[in-house]
């Protein structure tokens, strides 16, 4: 592993030169500052329920109950029926036919997207041949989550990138194709860009080309939708053709990841997805816990509608201020810096001032394209959102009498 200790060598000394654009290792105090804590505008936890009462409550019945482990996989001993019964709902909320949980989100996009081109030959060795040869092919949107991307190329199958959001790109990479599996791969919410792909136009190409639509809605999944139900309730969409994929660890505040399609697809994927059959499954109190997030959405519609409102609020007030806002269209709201260290160096400005924000670089963005991502929650106040807005506005204006960079 010569080239390991080469890169590590050349990562110290990259990192130590002014203005560079390698990341450095995030401090892991970043909620303290000088004894005090920081307002945090970078949280998946759009509706503040992962400390709520309820949730609390809920994950000590869980444990209470099955302790703090499952310690098995669900395809031998591990298979409670706290798990199927926590999947009927998630499908229901997704407005589908079947679901199947994973440990994590990132192992939800790895292993299904891995697996599905795979089902065939996976499942050979017990006497499944399949009545005619198929081939598969994957068409996903430049911007998709890295967790997606790697799932993709795991898979093997032959695979195509279109411009973000460039359905006229895709409409040619489909046309193109001989595939006689076309699988279309998108973010709901864009994580990083906070933009929404549009389902529907999506949907039609898929139709037309007789293709699959798989859909990541892990930022949308609680946050969209008049009672949450994620991107699909947004666009008030339903097909058979769609495989939509959510997290447990955003907008429900608790760990974990979930398919929903078909039951055909579901069930053939918990035979043959070794991300879900090879590994330890989902603790019982998160399923506890993820149950009484379902029910905190439903009953709770109030922490959604000030989400929103803190949302519409920020933008309002960013109107004022001289910095990009990349996309205005969810509780994402991401302020275009370009330079690396520019942007490291406006967090760690508003750091100074009680308030951490992610800087968000390469390679999570492309080189150039560093940016802020604000992100709202439910909890925020109007004053706390009023500090950050004037601490923007007050860096701002230091710059114009002493640029940063």
């Amino acid at each position: 592993m010569k080239e390991l200790a080469e890169f590590l060598a050349w990562y110290d000394q990259q990192r130590s030169r002014p203005g560079s654009t390698v990341a450095t290792l995030p401090n892991p105090k970043f909620c303290d500052s000088s004894g005090e804590e920081l307002i945090s505008f970078s949280t998946n936890n759009y509706l503040a329920i992962s400390t709520s009462q309820r949730m609390k409550a809920a994950a000590i019945e869980g444990i209470e109950r099955y302790g703090v482990g499952n310690c098995e996989s669900r395809l031998l001993s591990g298979n409670l029926e706290i798990y199927a019964d926590l999947e009927r709902r998630l499908a229901r909320s997704k407005r589908q036919a079947a679901a199947m949980l994973f440990p994590t989100g990132y192992l939800a996009n790895v292993g299904t997207l891995s697996s599905l081109p795979r089902v065939a030959l996976l499942a050979r060795p017990v006497g499944f041949t399949p009545s005619s040869c198929s081939s598969y092919a994957y068409f996903s949107d430049a911007f998709n989550h890295i967790s997606i991307k790697e799932g993709i190329r795991a898979s093997g199958a032959a695979r195509a990138s279109y411009r973000h959001l460039d359905l006229n790109h895709l409409n040619t990479l489909l046309s193109r194709s001989t595939a006689t599996n076309k699988i279309i791969v998108t973010d709901g919410v864009f994580s990083q860009d906070g933009d929404i792909a549009p389902i529907p136009d999506l949907l039609q190409l898929a139709e037309r080309h007789d293709a699959y639509l798989y859909v990541d809605d892990a930022h949308g999944t609680g946050v969209l939708g008049s009672r949450g139900g994620g991107i699909l309730e947004h666009f008030g969409v339903a097909s058979d053709r769609i495989v939509c994929m959510g997290t447990l660890s955003k907008a429900y505040g608790s760990i974990g990841g979930f398919v929903t399609a078909e039951t055909h697809i579901i069930e053939a994927l918990r035979l043959t997805c070794p991300a879900y059959g090879f590994t330890s499954t989902l603790p019982p109190d998160q399923v506890f816990a993820v149950n009484a997030a379902l029910d905190i959405v439903e009953d709770e519609p109030e922490r959604r509608e000030r989400l929103w409102e803190n949302q519409r609020y920020l933008l309002s007030k960013m109107q004022e201020l001289p910095y990009r806002v990349i996309s205005c269209a969810t509780p994402i709201v991401p302020l275009l810096i370009g330079n690396e260290a520019r942007a490291d160096q406006l967090a760690t400005a508003l750091r100074v001032r009680a308030l951490h924000v992610d800087s968000i670089r390469f390679p999570a963005v492309p080189l150039g394209a560093a940016r802020l991502r604000i992100q709202l929650n439910a909890k925020h106040t109007r004053r706390q959102i009023d500090h950050l807005v004037g601490a923007l506005c007050e860096i701002s204006q230091l710059q114009e009498c002493c640029p940063l960079v």
